[in-house]
């Protein structure tokens, strides 16, 4: 008798630790929840976005290297660092603390990237080789803890909720901080070197850039505090082979990874542009702030996505996003100088890369779930550190490459005028550049029609099993 009530004591403790676990599961976040999950993202392009839209100017026309040079150092840059996003996925996915598998690297990876962030824009007097030397290693060792904290940015998006719909309005949440994160810097970065430098560009980047990295490091910390992770209770580490598995036959994983790769390439050019075009070719550089401030434009792309994903679907939403920016660049290029059409352009340019930079990190959550589907594999961080980190680390580089190799290749000259063919260098780099990119990655993503029709399949074949896995 005292033996059978022992046993249907443990079966009814049991029991409740099981109802406690799926109804952490099914509980719906608080606003609080989701705004914590977009001040991530707010963060990340605080600073992130400071780095790609400013850093190919900064080295050229303020810290005085070559514009040859600085783009060969940020593709090199860009192309190692854009190896170190599996390698992020693989210490997600073998990451098991107390405070869950990527939250704790929110706390952790704060400050080191707020400094080496800050690092990158100050200018020691060095010779024009140690300089080059410099700019290599802070832009490196700075593009590493981005991936570090962005990794689990994305990766954390799975496991913050089992409903498809709530991924959807998370991811939305997401792209709404990041948007204006983005629109912080892109709006505010040249006034605020103006005001601190006082003519003193060098003085002005460094306690601009120190501002931005306190406030990033707040708002990481602000993350860490207000989210919970709800699918790695029973989470062991996965061997790296098995990591790797997870890309077998992942075709939905592939098509969203080069699409994603193409919306980066497209973005990075023409954000790396707008303060040559500006300056050069509108003769006015202040002309860059007023149009990257416009992008906030791109909140209202991300506020429609989840009315647009009920009517079409999510892939035919990515193809749409795309589809739109690179109609708004022809339209840019077709303006002339006329800055008030320009303007109105590039408002509609940002509607479409709104809803294309938000798609794919959505997207990704379900190529875990096909990964787990098809080879029995769940590396929720190796996937979507490749298929965002990688994408944004590969498309940037390269994005940050391609102009400057083309700007060299028709005689541009920092604070110079510039020659009528280094004008049109500019010229196509800004407008038809992005246009062909935002394109070639809409052809790709209509591959993935086929693979979101059985999404819902997928899902429910996974609830089974880890019901049944549940009940063991």
């Amino acid at each position: 008798m005292y033996i059978g009530l022992i046993k249907f004591n443990i079966q009814e403790e049991d029991m409740e630790e099981k109802n406690t676990i799926i109804n952490e599961k099914n509980s719906k976040l608080t606003f609080i929840n989701k705004l914590a999950y977009a001040s991530t993202d707010t963060a990340g392009n605080l600073l992130y976005c400071t780095l790609t839209s400013f850093v190919l100017y900064f080295y050229t026309d303020v810290f005085g290297i070559s514009i040859g040079t600085a783009g060969t150092i940020l593709l090199i840059a860009r192309i190692v660092d854009s190896f170190d996003a599996p390698i992020w996925g693989l210490i997600i996915d073998h990451t098991h603390s107390k405070h869950g598998q990527s939250r704790p690297w929110f706390l952790w990876l704060s400050v080191p990237f707020s400094l080496f962030m800050v690092l990158s824009f100050i200018t020691p007097n060095l010779s024009t080789g140690k300089k080059a030397i410099y700019a290599v290693i802070t832009y490196l060792i700075t593009g590493i803890l981005y991936t570090g904290i962005s990794t689990p940015i994305t990766a954390i998006l799975p496991n913050l909720s089992n409903d498809s719909d709530e991924r959807v309005q998370l991811n939305s949440y997401r792209m709404i901080g990041g948007n204006l994160g983005y629109f912080v810097t892109a709006s505010f970065t040249l006034p605020l070197v103006a005001f601190f430098g006082q003519g003193n560009d060098q003085k002005g980047f460094t306690i601009t850039v120190l501002i931005y990295g306190i406030i990033a490091a707040l708002m990481f910390w602000f993350a860490f505090v207000k989210t919970k992770e709800v699918n790695t209770t029973s989470a062991q580490s996965l061997p790296i082979r098995d990591s790797f598995k997870a890309i077998k036959s992942n075709w939905p994983w592939v098509i969203i990874v080069l699409g994603n790769i193409f919306y980066w390439l497209g973005n990075t050019v023409r954000s790396s542009t707008i303060i040559y075009y500006a300056q050069y070719n509108l003769g006015n550089k202040n002309y860059a702030s007023v149009l990257n401030g416009l992008v906030l434009a791109q909140v209202i792309g991300v506020a429609l996505i989840p009315f647009i994903v009920r009517r079409l679907s999510k892939t035919a939403t990515m193809i749409l996003g795309l589809g739109i920016a690179s109609l708004g660049q022809i339209f840019i290029g077709l303006s002339g100088e006329n800055f008030t059409l320009i303007s109105a352009s590039w408002v509609f340019a940002a509607l479409g890369t709104g809803i294309a930079v938000s798609m794919p990190f959505a997207m990704l959550s379900d190529t875990v779930d096909y990964g787990e589907w098809k080879n029995g594999i769940r590396a929720s961080g190796f996937l979507t550190a490749i298929g965002s980190s990688f994408c944004i680390k590969m498309g940037s580089g390269i994005g940050s490459f391609l102009p400057s190799k083309i700007m060299e290749k028709f005689g541009y000259m920092p604070n110079h005028e510039q020659t009528a063919s280094a004008l049109g260098a500019i010229h196509f780099s800004f407008v038809w550049l992005p246009a062909i990119c935002f394109m070639v990655g809409a052809l790709i993503m209509v591959l993935y029609f086929k693979y979101e029709k059985n999404e819902k399949n997928i899902r429910q074949q996974l609830e089974i099993h880890r019901d049944s896995f549940n009940a063991i």
